[in-house]
């Protein structure tokens, strides 16, 4: 398949991807919905009559709206139907929108001039825990070798729920908090900035159409409420994560923001990218089973920039392929209570770490706890981030010529408030 826009084979947005965003403009303030297709944006709002489907002839007011949150209440039918629709205006033998140059003129716009904004209006979101590789690391670490799985671990997807105001679109800089700390064991806690600032390596996800409260997703069933992915940063306060988690987990150190990359790869994208599930011992129960390959090839790296430099200096690479857990067991499980979700609800991986230290998905990880320095390039090196730093997440999937990828993501921090 081959557009009529000109595609580098190393951009991330040919036209096997056409990943969603929002967008606004110079010119135009208005948030709108477009896709990606090599270095332009197709804004949906200006080729909306042109989905004349059977499933999208009557709700083509989707994509005159904000948010993508009208677009995922609308389930598969309506998601293939839409790919179906832009692959065929965008392909090389469609004289549609090829030959209509006062439409093109309206309807596409260069990426490089648009701002992007949050995909969603999202209202509650989820973090998991579900890299086998990097929950064994930190449990390692504070719990021993012995003891680095917790009983619960190999049973259920481990989750809490975060704090959907904080979560930003990529390029939106993170502070450092202030927050209590116990730097020593043995004395009281301090208040103040948080010292071990970290970023945490993972793939978040969005939910398309919900449940009804009461009436949990089966695994079996979950691919049916799942739009998209798209990467994350969940930002992290070891520090003040160490202090304050027992005995209910993750709170401020987690709450201080989380990066979103601005572009959403359809599931239907990555289908031809899925590679054999993590053999599960044991055998999950009935709610969590599903035969279908719901694991991803997703190569991801993570590089750091630091305060004045142009060099990124690649610390992790790593691959969506390395969870224990897959999403459709994340978002089954999510609701067995009855959990009701709703278009827009974003989920996310947790950490995602391989075997390998290369591939390692937090500094926690890379420099083990702070006994050793990780190199960031030009004679620099780090144990946990500094102000001024920003951190850089890419991943894409890999075809034959072409790339099916999501960008960037990326943030930098600021310095911390004065402690008053």
């Amino acid at each position: 398949m081959k557009s009529f826009i000109d595609v580098s084979p190393d951009s991330h947005f040919p036209i096997q991807n056409l990943p969603y965003g929002v967008f606004s403009t110079p010119d135009n303030a208005t948030h709108r919905i477009g896709v990606a297709i090599g270095d332009l944006i197709l804004d949906l709002s200006v080729i909306s009559h042109l989905f004349c489907g059977p499933v999208l002839s009557s709700q083509q007011n989707v994509f005159k709206q904000a948010t993508l949150n009208a677009i995922m209440s609308l389930g598969c039918a309506a998601w293939k139907e839409a790919r179906a629709t832009l692959q065929g205006l965008l392909t090389a033998d469609n004289p549609c929108l090829r030959d209509d140059q006062g439409l093109r003129a309206k309807a596409f716009v260069q990426q490089n001039t648009a701002t992007m904004h949050l995909p969603a209006d999202i209202g509650d979101y989820t973090d998991f825990y579900s890299s086998i590789d990097h929950a064994t690391n930190v449990g390692t670490m504070f719990r021993g070798k012995e003891n680095a799985l917790m009983p619960n671990w190999k049973y259920l997807p481990v989750g809490y729920h975060g704090r959907a105001s904080s979560v930003v679109v990529s390029g939106t800089p993170v502070r450092r908090p202030n927050g209590q700390t116990r730097p020593k064991d043995e004395e009281p806690p301090t208040y103040g900035p948080c010292r071990l600032m970290d970023f945490e390596l993972e793939m978040a996800y969005f939910v398309g159409p919900g449940n009804t409260m009461g009436e949990p997703i089966l695994a079996k069933n979950a691919h049916e409420h799942i739009f998209g992915c798209a990467l994350m940063n969940d930002w992290s306060a070891r520090d003040i994560q160490k202090w304050e988690y027992i005995p209910l987990g993750p709170f401020g150190a987690k709450n201080l923001g989380t990066s979103i990359g601005a572009w959403v790869v359809t599931m239907e994208a990555l289908m031809p990218f899925t590679v054999d599930n993590y053999a599960q011992d044991p055998v999950p129960f009935s709610y969590l089973q599903h035969n279908d390959k719901y694991t991803f090839d997703v190569k991801l790296e993570v590089g750091i920039r630091a305060d004045g430099s142009d060099h990124v200096g690649t610390v992790c690479r790593s691959n969506f392929r390395y969870m224990y857990w897959t999403m459709k067991q994340q978002l089954a499980h999510h609701t067995v209570t009855g959990c009701n979700m709703r278009p827009g609800d974003l989920l996310a991986s947790g950490t995602i770490s391989g075997p390998e230290e290369e591939s390692f998905g937090s500094m926690l990880e890379l420099s083990w706890r702070g006994s050793k320095t990780v190199d960031i390039g030009n004679g620099a090196t780090r144990k946990f981030l500094q102000d001024g730093d920003e951190v850089v997440v890419t991943g894409y999937c890999q075809g034959e010529g072409y790339k099916v990828g999501f960008g960037n993501c990326t943030g930098k921090i600021l310095p911390a408030h004065s402690v008053q």
